[in-house]
């Protein structure tokens, strides 16, 4: 039985248009620049790999198993995310904003009794605010 379920949600405004952000998510090698090398292909139901770190002391292997769930070209990505101990689902949300896109990033299905699974939100939560949106900026800011 589970415990508790805790989700990660951060939004944020970059100055850029909403194809250009589709595409940093979307094309392996940009997804690569910014979150981790991968084998993603945009299709509803494509399995594939994120490579991190690993963190032995916790078991984690660094290979993140990885489904597209849900794609709606331009709008939403929804991908399964398990490893480590994780089975969650991360969700990319753009909105056309101005002149750039405000885009919502929910990570879903935190076990918050589960200590490898407490440990990796507390550390996802400011990573994805604190590391991750700076290295799609810097990315968005290189694409051409």
């Amino acid at each position: 039985m589970s415990g508790e379920r805790a989700s990660i949600e951060v939004d944020e405004f970059l100055p850029h248009p909403p194809a250009k952000v589709w595409r940093a998510l979307t094309d392996p090698d940009l997804l690569a620049r910014w979150l981790m090398p991968n084998d993603f292909k945009p299709a509803v139901g494509h399995r594939f790999t994120f490579a991190a770190q690993p963190i032995p002391n916790i078991g984690f292997d660094g290979t993140i198993e990885c489904q597209v769930l849900t794609l709606d070209e331009g709008r939403l990505l929804r991908i399964s995310w398990a490893g480590g101990g994780l089975d969650t689902t991360v969700t990319w949300r753009l909105v056309p904003e101005g002149h750039g896109t405000r885009l919502f990033i929910e990570h879903a299905g935190f076990d918050m009794d589960d200590p490898v699974n407490a440990f990796a939100f507390r550390g996802m939560g400011s990573g994805w605010r604190t590391r991750i949106f700076p290295a799609l900026q810097t990315a968005l800011t290189k694409q051409t």
